[in-house]
């Protein structure tokens, strides 16, 4: 389903994430440092309550000269509808939407590329939400795909909780089963795994070293190929 973020309101947030990957040697203890490091600056400037619910958004990532984007927000209590813009001369424009109460939601996520006429986008979702657990059936990548999930909290003191999603993918016929998990070590720390039916396993572990900025350190292995190269990624964010 499509969730909209808590925006901090009539401020300048700047989120600079630093992030690359290590190869792993095939069949060597020793980490290769790539031969570049790739730095974004993220900006976003919201400006609240135009109208009771209605917000505006103007983000934009230097030196990404096309990442520029226009949003308009509009939340209440049963209804949730998000319209989007890039700032290019053939702009992608997209419009999302969900409706329902706190037990059902549905919504649906169009987008349209103004530069050839057709529509680049289109998704649909049901979502049930418990107390302690989420379940939710998706239409993906323009029909092709069907996603059934389930999310179940196990404990709220330490955070834990399971989950488990299967994609069919009408095209190709083939299925996607992912297990996975996560637990709070501390307050501040956490850590997340998961695994898939094509054999590769990642985790995560991330760490709050002060009010909403993060630190996080992830792997991926295929267990299917254990002589190909692990994946190892290193990711710092900071948020005044």
């Amino acid at each position: 389903m499509f969730l909209y973020d808590e925006l901090v309101s009539n401020m300048l947030i700047i989120l600079i994430a630093l992030s690359w990957w290590l190869a792993v040697i095939p069949c060597s203890p020793f980490l290769a440092l790539p031969d570049s490091i790739f730095v974004q600056v993220f900006t976003t400037v919201t400006v609240d309550e135009l109208t009771p619910g209605l917000k505006s958004i103007l983000s934009f990532a230097v030196p990404d000269q096309r990442s520029g984007k226009f949003e308009l927000q509009y939340l209440h209590d049963y209804a949730g509808v998000n319209a989007s813009i890039g700032l290019t001369a053939n702009p992608i424009v997209n419009l999302s939407s969900v409706f329902g109460t706190k037990a059902l939601a549905v919504g649906a996520d169009v987008s349209l590329d103004t530069a050839t006429g057709n529509l680049t986008k289109y998704n649909a979702g049901l979502s049930f939400t418990n107390q302690d657990l989420i379940a939710s059936l998706n239409l993906n990548n323009k029909g092709d795909s069907l996603t059934a999930s389930y999310y179940h909290i196990v404990s709220e003191i330490t955070s834990t909780a399971v989950g488990a999603e299967l994609t069919h993918s009408f095209s190709s016929n083939e299925n996607t089963l992912t297990f996975g998990t996560r637990h709070a070590l501390d307050p501040l720390t956490t850590v997340k795994a998961r695994f898939n039916n094509s054999g590769k396993a990642s985790a995560l572990l991330q760490h709050e070293w002060r009010p909403k900025s993060l630190w996080t350190i992830s792997a991926e292995v295929d267990t299917k190929a254990i002589e190909k190269s692990s994946k190892v990624g290193i990711a710092v964010v900071l948020k005044p």
